[in-house]
């Protein structure tokens, strides 16, 4: 009897090892490491991943459970991949099954179904089928019912199948089942020219509509679909259905490609001649995915400097050796764009993954990367677990993006995953962006340690595209001090400057990109007689007011109330919307320019499946004046009638409570800026502050990356902060507050007993080795409550390489039991990219 080791899917840290179990004779030749099968676990049956096959138990034999069934022909995760998942799980102090569930397309996190099935020696009684004489058939016809379906559909007899369940005259069994299968469709197979002529003789000329089916096979060769051939027929599939039940004609179900591309031309492009800056920093990219070596790089390209092409020409040369890449994009709102460019060059070979695609069409790209009908997986965050075999080349563009994190567990980041995966490829992992982050970049010119995974940081090598494709200039950054234009009377949302160059691109048909980084209506509604603010019941959040469905609402918890006529306070008449989003913008912009074209992207406009591909298509397309958004419109577009960009509220992120806000504002206005003059007309950028003399925004009208990053990283290194520190922050969230400090303080002296232990002090003084600890908190979240749950904060600062994930894990067991007795819940974050 054979022994594997299973993850089973209980995500919980009182159930976070793994379990032996036996294999079955039956199934010996199917469970491999990385299949997927179904277990007893606690009365129950339950998915899980095998992750071993040891050659003896540390359990007597005897008392190991079977197997109960394996799901998968061919397992869904290669062994690397249960490596990446385990690394992943100690990585990000995460649970291993959430690890593992992380990289499997939502169609195969399977769930237990019960089943209900007439006992072998089942005697109905003759009452029994006076009262449910329809179950009683259902039972002896299907031989086993769909418990969940039955009650549904039937909920009166749920006494019923109690009490035969008690009798012993009705058995329950559980079975792990898909949340989807594969596609098919029932297809005619015409059978040959021959058996068609005869089968039109034999059959009756009353039978006309069955003669037309038949005469159109004769016609028709290929097999067909059954309701395309009814529709072509001008039949019903009843007639063809009735053809097959004689023998006639052939009926097989075919399994069809839920294609998000079906119907979509994508038109070929071929290789363009890379200018002498592209040439150079190709050339040690190639070099690595020629010689199959892992290296990583940091591709640094001003924007519209042709990063893209190379990224095209980097993964051709992988293709050509018989190897895969993966193409990893921050915003589904740039997937259209990029999915168009590496479509046209690599046609068929090209698989999309992201959530904007139905679970089906998402399972079926899944499917055609792990069959190899795909070599190339383009798509957001989770891409990055593409079911490859033979990894070349793994991209990651805008790597700067906080969207790599992932918030929910596992609290991955994409880019140190795609560095371990490359590790185990010998793959070459290129990180691209015109404004890297401070950790990357810091790391690759040497000023800060390396990136990854703790104690496997590598050094990325810098690779310099200072210039724009064919000396295109950067296009000129004007900042206009908002102050400025309240002293001139002006307290329109426009400035003089962003109104009249609007106007000149109306009169000239060019295009303009305006970014604010705030949707809704108004940021707040507030009362001017005595000062109320309407705020969320159950969040510390001010409610934003959408005009378009009049009313406020929470962006955090979802809560919603309709416009206030009064203040809910003092009753008074004077309640005023005060701050600017893009719905109030768009309204200014139909009021102060007549007759212009607006599409407005942002969140609330963006629900529907595919939305973002119409929008941008319209405007590609030079239906509409100017493309308004959020920070979805500031990366990766490219559209040549684009000569004007227009931010509002440069600042609005300056004063939220992370250290790196000035980061990103920096990333966002460079970003957005870089939508300008990238092709043959000259490019004009207008950035709207109330604080033009700060650095994070005099930078941006230098275009100087460089000034910037050394100025912040000068801050970070003196206060400890990445890249030359790390950070660790547990959040507790409960009802009470008494509660949450109690329980914070007690996690913060245990790690304060951990770093004295490791003989270091907990105050972020160095210790021996360059070791430093720093332990903060227990103190409210930025973001004090959410959902009626208060939040409190510890956060950890650390350098040098002490082993501060592993103290926090054993803490985190020792506060196990306390935590869940009381109802606290405890959320661990290893390198935290939001801090609110």
């Amino acid at each position: 009897m054979n022994v594997a080791r299973i993850s089973v899917d209980v995500p919980t840290r009182d159930a976070d090892r793994p379990f032996d179990y036996a294999v079955p004779a039956h199934l010996e030749g199917w469970v491999e490491v990385g299949s997927r099968v179904a277990v007893p676990f606690g009365g129950r049956t339950l998915q899980g991943i095998v992750l071993a096959l040891p050659e003896d138990s540390e359990v007597d034999r005897r008392r190991l459970k079977p197997i109960a069934d394996v799901l998968d022909a061919v397992p869904p995760l290669s062994p690397e991949l249960v490596e990446l998942g385990i690394w992943m799980s100690e990585r990000w102090l995460c649970p291993l099954t959430v690890a593992l569930q992380a990289m499997l397309p939502a169609a195969l996190k399977g769930k237990a179904e019960k089943y209900i099935s007439a006992a072998p020696n089942a005697e109905w009684a003759p009452l029994d089928r006076f009262e449910q004489p329809e179950l009683i058939e259902a039972l002896e016809r299907h031989g086993a019912l769909k418990l969940s379906q039955l009650l549904q559909q039937h909920p009166e007899r749920g006494a019923a199948v109690k009490r035969w369940l008690a009798e012993g005259k009705l058995e329950e069994r559980q079975q792990v089942e898909d949340r989807l299968s594969v596609k098919t469709v029932l297809t005619v197979v015409p059978p040959s020219e021959a058996e068609l002529r005869s089968a039109l003789l034999e059959l009756p000329n009353r039978a006309a509509k069955q003669r037309e089916v038949l005469a159109y096979l004769l016609a028709n060769r290929e097999p067909i679909a059954q309701q395309a051939l009814a529709e072509a027929a001008g039949t019903t599939t009843a007639v063809i259905r009735s053809l097959a039940d004689k023998g006639l004609i052939g009926l097989e179900s075919v399994t069809v490609q839920r294609d998000p591309y079906a119907g979509r031309s994508f038109e070929p492009s071929a290789p363009l001649a890379l200018t002498p800056a592209q040439q150079q920093a190709f050339a040690p990219i190639a070099d690595a995915v020629d010689s199959e070596a892992h290296r990583v790089f940091l591709l640094h390209g001003v924007t519209g400097s042709g990063k893209t092409e190379l990224y095209l020409q980097a993964i051709d040369k992988a293709l050509r050796q018989g190897r895969e890449a993966i193409v990893l994009v921050p915003e589904i709102a740039l997937t259209p764009q990029m999915v168009e460019r590496f479509k046209s060059r690599f046609g068929a070979r090209v698989a999309v993954l992201h959530s904007r695609l139905s679970s089906g069409e998402r399972y079926d790209e899944w499917r055609k990367i792990r069959e190899g009908r795909a070599t190339v997986a383009v798509g957001a965050r989770s891409a990055i677990f593409a079911p490859f075999s033979r990894l070349g080349l793994i991209i990651i563009d805008e790597e700067h993006e906080t969207t790599y994190k992932q918030e929910e567990s596992p609290k991955y980041h994409a880019r140190d995953v795609a560095v371990r995966r490359g590790q185990r490829h010998g793959a070459a992992v290129v990180l691209g962006s015109a404004t890297p982050s401070l950790e990357t970049y810091g790391a690759a010119i040497e000023l800060a340690p390396g990136i990854g995974g703790r104690g496997e940081e590598v050094v990325p090598v810098y690779v310099p595209l200072p210039e724009r494709v064919a000396d295109r200039p950067l296009p000129r950054v004007a900042i206009i001090d908002m102050r400025e234009e309240l002293r001139l009377g002006n307290r329109a949302m426009f400035s003089r400057a962003l109104a009249d160059a609007l106007r000149a691109r109306l009169a000239r048909g060019e295009q303009t990109v305006l970014l604010l980084n705030r949707r809704g209506y108004a940021t707040f509604v507030m009362c001017r007689s005595c000062g109320y603010t309407a705020s969320c019941p159950h969040c510390d959040i001010a409610l934003t007011y959408h005009r378009g469905s009049r009313n406020l609402r929470c962006h955090y918890c979802g809560y919603s109330e309709r416009e206030p006529e009064a203040c809910p306070s003092c009753a008074s008449p004077h309640i005023r919307f005060f701050g600017t989003g893009t719905q109030k913008v768009e309204e200014a912009l139909a009021a102060t320019f007549p007759g212009i074209r607006v599409i407005r992207m942002d969140v609330d406009t963006t629900t529907e499946k595919g939305s973002h591909e119409r929008w941008l298509t319209e405007f590609r397309e030079r239906r509409a004046d100017v493309l308004l958004g959020t920070q979805m419109v500031a990366k990766g577009l490219d559209f040549p009638y684009v000569t004007l960009v227009g931010v509002l509220a440069a600042d609005a992120a300056l004063r939220l409570p992370d250290f790196r806000a000035a980061e990103r504002t920096f990333q966002l206005l460079t970003q957005v800026a870089g939508r300008a003059g990238r092709h043959e007309l000259p490019g004009e950028v207008i950035v709207q502050t109330y604080e033009p003399e700060h650095a994070s925004i005099a930078a941006v009208e230098r275009h100087d990356f460089r000034g910037f990053s050394h100025q912040e990283l000068r801050h970070r290194r003196a206060l400890g902060y990445p890249p030359y520190g790390r950070l660790l922050t547990l959040t507790l969230t409960h009802e009470q507050v008494p509660l949450l400090l109690s329980m914070g303080q007690t996690f913060a002296s245990k790690m304060r007993e951990r770093a004295a232990a490791a003989g270091v002090e907990a105050d972020g003084r160095p210790g021996p080795g360059g070791i430093a600890v720093e332990v903060l908190g227990p103190v409210p979240s930025p973001i004090a409550r959410l959902k009626d749950r208060y939040r409190f904060q510890c956060m950890i600062k650390y350098q040098g390489n002490p082993d501060v994930p592993g103290w926090t894990a054993e803490v985190m067991k020792e506060l196990q039991d306390g935590a869940k007795r009381h109802g606290v819940q405890l959320g661990v974050d290893v390198d935290p990219q939001m801090m609110l």
